[in-house]
């Protein structure tokens, strides 16, 4: 074999390389400080309440060349927000949330719909109280790039669904206090 064949071999097998090692995943490490669930309902039809939990962790595996990720998150349910310390503890009892003993919420995707290069929608089961449930999160926004600050692959993504309490046994006042539940999770995500 000439030198020249044998340079253009190895460069083939070397691009074929590189070309697996670009598609491979990358796992990503949930961002706590720039992840935050929210649920909204509504209070006897006069206002929309806005809560968040302010402990999140997890990670989210993504292969932008092959299109395929998913999704494994945890919350805190305890790190509640409300906006008042008195309806914190309220919406932590057994009525509600009971986090005495399902002190957290999982979400672990079963599949990753994409749209182009993009997530469009995130399949999976949302677990409330010891309830398990088949949830889609619509993918509002997506973007996959290094983080501007420490220089490492980042992710970030919005996204919503939308459940019903009672379903996941915390429908205590329904249907005066809403018994549909929105859920928005704005989530950042970094490689190690």
């Amino acid at each position: 074999m000439t030198s020249f064949k044998k340079l253009a071999t190895a460069l083939a097998f070397a691009s074929l390389a590189a070309g697996s090692a670009l598609a491979a995943p990358v796992t990503y490490n949930v961002d706590s400080s720039h992840t935050f669930p929210r649920f909204s309902y509504s209070h006897f039809g006069l206002s929309t309440q806005l809560s968040s939990f302010s402990n999140t962790t997890g990670k989210v595996v993504f292969d932008a060349q092959a299109k395929t990720g998913s999704v494994d998150i945890t919350i805190d349910l305890k790190s509640v927000n409300t906006g008042s310390v008195d309806f914190n503890g309220h919406i932590q009892g057994e009525d509600f949330l009971h986090t005495a003993k399902f002190p957290i919420a999982t979400f672990k995707s079963t599949q990753v719909v994409f749209e182009g290069d993009k997530p469009k929608a995130i399949e999976g089961q949302l677990t409330i109280k010891g309830v398990t449930k088949p949830v889609t999160l619509t993918v509002t926004s997506f973007q996959a790039m290094p983080h501007p600050m420490i220089k490492k692959p980042a992710l970030g993504a919005n996204a919503f669904t939308t459940i019903k309490r009672t379903e996941f046994n915390a429908g205590k006042y329904a249907p005066y206090v809403g018994d549909e539940v929105r859920i928005d999770i704005a989530i950042e995500a970094v490689a190690p």
